[in-house]
Order: C-alpha cells, then sequence, then structure tokens
C-alpha cells in the first residue's frame, strides 16, 4: 500500500502509534504540556545530543507558474521577480559561505522555463566547491530529474505537501502543476529512487486544522520511516507569515499549540530531524531548541539576491504572467520576498544565543569523503 492510497483510504496499518500520538495532541494543562515538554527534552539529549545544526537558505528565482491562495510568488500577485544566474547564484553561495555556513538549501519558485533540473543543476555544480552539504526545495521532478540534481552534487530534498487535507487543498490551489495533490505526495518516493541521502517534509501549519494535518504528516513520517529508511528524514512546522496577497491564515495556532505539536513529534520519532526557521520569533526559537529542535536556519532571506543584490538590474514585474520592467517611479530595489521574515537576527548571533543556551552549533556536518571512504 502507498501512502497515498493510505491517505485516501484514511487507514494506516502502519503506523502503530497512531492512538498515542492523536492522544500527545489534545489539548493539555499546564503540568501535562510541562511533562511533554520534559520527555521531549530527554529524547533530544539521548538521540542528538546537545548540538544544533545550522543552515542558510539561497533562494534562486521567485517566477512561478502556480497560483496559490497563500503564497507571496503566486502568479497572481504583480511583484517585482528575478532568476539568478548560476554566475550570480555562486555569489550568493560565495557571501554564505564567509559567514561560516556549509548546509545550503536551495529555493525557487515553480515555474518549468525559469526553474528547469538543467538550470538547478548548473547552479549547484557551481556552488558544491563552498558547501559540502547542498539541499534543494523547488518544483517537484520525476525520478530521472530528481537523479540529475543528485548526480550534480545534491545530497537533500524536501518536499512540503502544504495541507495532507485534499478539500483544502484544492481550495487553496487554483492553478498550475501543483494542483495535483497525488503527484506532490509521492515526490519524496520519486527523491527517495533517486538517491538522495536527506529528506524532508512539512505541512504550512495555518491553511487547515492543524491537529488533523499534524495527524496526516505524522502518518507520512511512519510510512517514510518504513520505506525510505536509507535516507535521513527531517520535518519542518513552517507557520503562515505576511506576504505579497494578503493571504489571512483560517486556522492559526497559537506558540502553546505550536510547542506541543513539536514536543508531540520528538517523542514520537525520536530519530528525526525537527527543522525551525526565521518565520518564527527569537523568543520562541530560543525556547523550543531544549523540545527537539535540530536544524535551525539563519540569516535568511527570501528574495533572490538578497545576500549580495546579485541580479537586481534584471528585475522585472509580472502581471498575470505576463512580464513587464520596473515602473521607473518606483523604487525598485529588490524582489519580492516570499515571506516576511519574524527573527533577523545574524548567523553569527543566533550560534551565539545557540551557546548560551548550552547548545553547540554545528556548521557542517557532512562531507562526500565519508560515503567515498566507506565505499573503498
Amino acid at each position: 500500500m502507498s501512502f497515498l492510497e493510505a491517505l485516501q483510504a484514511g487507514t494506516f496499518p502502519f503506523f502503530h502509534e497512531q492512538d498515542r500520538f492523536r492522544s500527545l495532541l489534545e489539548p493539555k494543562t499546564p503540568p501535562e504540556l510541562e511533562a511533554m515538554a520534559q520527555a521531549a527534552h530527554a529524547q533530544t539529549i539521548q538521540f542528538y545530543g546537545k548540538t544544533v545544526r545550522v543552515f542558510a537558505p539561497l533562494y534562486l528565482s521567485n517566477e512561478c507558474i502556480n497560483v496559490c491562495r497563500y503564497c507571496g510568488f503566486s502568479r497572481s500577485n504583480p511583484i517585482l521577480r528575478l532568476t539568478l544566474s548560476p554566475e550570480e547564484a555562486e555569489q550568493e553561495a560565495r557571501c554564505l559561505a564567509e559567514q561560516g555556513f556549509r548546509s545550503l538549501l536551495l529555493v525557487a519558485g515553480e515555474h518549468p522555463k525559469w526553474v528547469s533540473p538543467g538550470y538547478v543543476a548548473s547552479c549547484i555544480r557551481r556552488i558544491r566547491p563552498y558547501f559540502p552539504s547542498i539541499s534543494i526545495e523547488i518544483a517537484p521532478l520525476e525520478t530521472e530529474e530528481y537523479r540529475e540534481i543528485v548526480d550534480s552534487g545534491a545530497e537533500g530534498v524536501v518536499v512540503y505537501q502544504e495541507t495532507y487535507l485534499p478539500q483544502a487543498y484544492s481550495s487553496l490551489h487554483l492553478s498550475g502543476p501543483k494542483r495535483d495533490f497525488a503527484w506532490r505526495l509521492q515526490a519524496p518516493e520519486r527523491a527517495y529512487r533517486a538517491g538522495f541521502r536527506r529528506i524532508g517534509i512539512g505541512a504550512l501549519l495555518g491553511l487547515a486544522p492543524w491537529r488533523e494535518d499534524a495527524f496526516a504528516l505524522a502518518a507520512h513520517t511512519a510510512w517514510l520511516l518504513k520505506h525510505a529508511w536509507r535516507s535521513y528524514l527531517t520535518i519542518s512546522l513552517p507557520r503562515l507569515r505576511p506576504a505579497a496577497g494578503g493571504f489571512s491564515p483560517e486556522y492559526p495556532l497559537s506558540d502553546r499549540e505550536f510547542a506541543q505539536l513539536h514536543c508531540a513529534l520528538r517523542i514520537l520519532f525520536p530519530q528525526v530531524g525537527l527543522v525551525l526557521s526565521t518565520r518564527e520569533s527569537p523568543s520562541l526559537r530560543d525556547r523550543l531548541i531544549p523540545l527537539g529542535v535540530t536544524l535551525v536556519s539563519a540569516g535568511s532571506r527570501t528574495d533572490p539576491g538578497g545576500y549580495t543584490g546579485a541580479g537586481r538590474e534584471r528585475l522585472h514585474r509580472t502581471i498575470g504572467g505576463r512580464s513587464e520592467p520596473p515602473n521607473p517611479m518606483e523604487s525598485a530595489e529588490k524582489a519580492e520576498e516570499q515571506f516576511a521574515l519574524s527573527d533577523e537576527r545574524s548567523p553569527r548571533a543566533i550560534a551565539d544565543r545557540i551557546r548560551e543556551l548550552g547548545y553547540e552549533p554545528v556548521w557542517k556536518d557532512w562531507d562526500e569523503c565519508l560515503t567515498s571512504a566507506a565505499s573503498t
């Protein structure tokens, strides 16, 4: 049984602790939540020690062919857009490498004309000398297309389902390839067959009732742990932030519920990485680190060229998919960001704060020579 079939049937025989997880998601009293926090902390220390991996996102393009109600990059938004050349992507990567980063997530809007597998592979080949660990967050691909990305030097892939509830998914994705719920849901399986050693999944919290999405996400995690066991699995729980288009989430969850969800996932899946982005406030990020977070982004920019200003002479506005030059009366300084940041601390400030909390920031945890040595 594939995970798609299980989701459609509403039965998850491979998810052996589903009753326990549902119990962990139920409303908790303060003492009950404190007990969960202590259990999550103990699991984290046992499996990860006191380390937190630090990475940076690098946005290659904010061009997108999809119309998604909640996304700043949506084709329907008349925003300033830019796609970096591979040389400009290298310029951005050098800037991040000089700040100490050795783990990079390449992010791009979903547009086959601007962000093809060949283009992404070219960018990776330019960046590879600076970063031993490169992951991608782009449109879902065929297995052979993913294999081209792996061969170029990437080791990780991130595909967020956004919401696991098909009816909500349909109402939020109005046009474009992203409307295909099943194609997106099966992307991690195709990526695994292509040889990625890290696979990231997640849900964009606020699009649907959070407990329902959390349960489906946990079931997906259980399925991948059984069927994609050679890869290291991570989960991200981004919450909606202000973005172009002005979408307002119908199902917000509080900081308390957000922390409870992290604890529940850590308790149930002690071997899985939990990712926390700069969407969240500095104080909340600091409080969540002891509760199971193992990977954090730092110093993020969510617009292409955001670190160095690379490519800004080619900024253009799209209106309904049609490209137009910026209005000379406007102040066209940068491409549109995907969402507004909340934690704007510098990478070094975040690393210093991690140390103050008693943890060690890890800038590099992987090198290709490790597998090369193992195979000889």
